[in-house]
């Protein structure tokens, strides 16, 4: 069942190329009724989930190929909305960057990619779309964190950091934006299944992430997009700077 909760909205989503969150969010977002802009940095995959979306839909969702690392192309991705669609209502951030490596053997390029990506690639999106909601007074932004921003685990200080990172980002321009009525929330997945995932974790490490879960098993996609839809419904009026754990870890 669908409640409309998007109905009449235009929501952008990035890195929404594949099987994974970002896939699954504009999915979930066109159910609840919203006309959906998607974007990766894969040009390939991005038109193949374009038209993986048009067949179910029937309509196919603007599409613009972004590196979020590149300004010019954050720059273009939002007018290609805008031009689209006149507007945006919700931007969801979902790229980001992940990697495996001990500090001490941790170069200055790996550690600058995974940021780059992950943590300034959000405030390049969350800027742009600031500029666009505040005139309008308007608009709501999701930004996917992750639990690594508040737990450690071996060989991920670049990312944790940069999830981290996202976490203060979501509550400090929420604190700036509230005046103008723009709300800023932010999911914290613990661990979502995905082939992509499949391809850069080895079995051993899924298998003891998933061990660390109560429910034993890793979320799917569909559940961490159920918690942004929330997010970007008017389900959460009243919440802004808040980073909501999708997960089932336990110490």
């Amino acid at each position: 069942m669908t409640h409309g909760l998007l109905k009449d909205r235009i929501v952008l989503v990035t890195a929404a190329a594949g099987t994974g969150i970002g896939a699954s969010t504009a999915r979930r977002c066109m159910e609840e009724g919203a006309t959906v802009v998607i974007s990766d940095a894969h040009a390939r995959r991005l038109d193949e989930t374009a038209d993986a979306l048009a067949a179910q839909f029937g309509t196919r969702p603007v599409t613009a190929v972004c590196d979020v690392t590149n300004q010019e192309q954050v720059d273009a991705m939002f007018a290609t909305a805008i031009a689209a669609h006149g507007h945006i209502d919700v931007l969801v951030n979902n790229a980001g960057l992940g990697g495996t490596a001990d500090l001490v053997e941790m170069t200055d390029a790996q550690w600058h990619k995974v940021l780059d990506v992950t943590l300034t690639g959000t405030m390049r999106c969350s800027r742009a779309a600031l500029q666009h909601m505040l005139p309008r007074k308007s608009g709501v932004i999701v930004n996917n964190a992750s639990v690594l921003g508040w737990r450690a685990q071996k060989g991920q200080s670049h990312y944790a950091a940069a999830k981290a990172g996202v976490m203060a980002l979501t509550r400090c321009s929420a604190v700036e934006a509230a005046p103008e009525g723009i709300r800023i929330n932010a999911v914290a997945p613990s661990l979502a299944m995905h082939a992509f995932l499949h391809k850069v974790t080895t079995p051993d490490l899924l298998r003891e992430l998933e061990g660390r879960e109560a429910f034993g098993r890793a979320a799917t996609p569909d559940e961490i997009a159920n918690v942004i839809l929330f997010l970007a419904s008017d389900l959460s009026s009243y919440m802004t700077g808040e980073v909501i754990s999708v997960s089932s870890q336990h110490p």
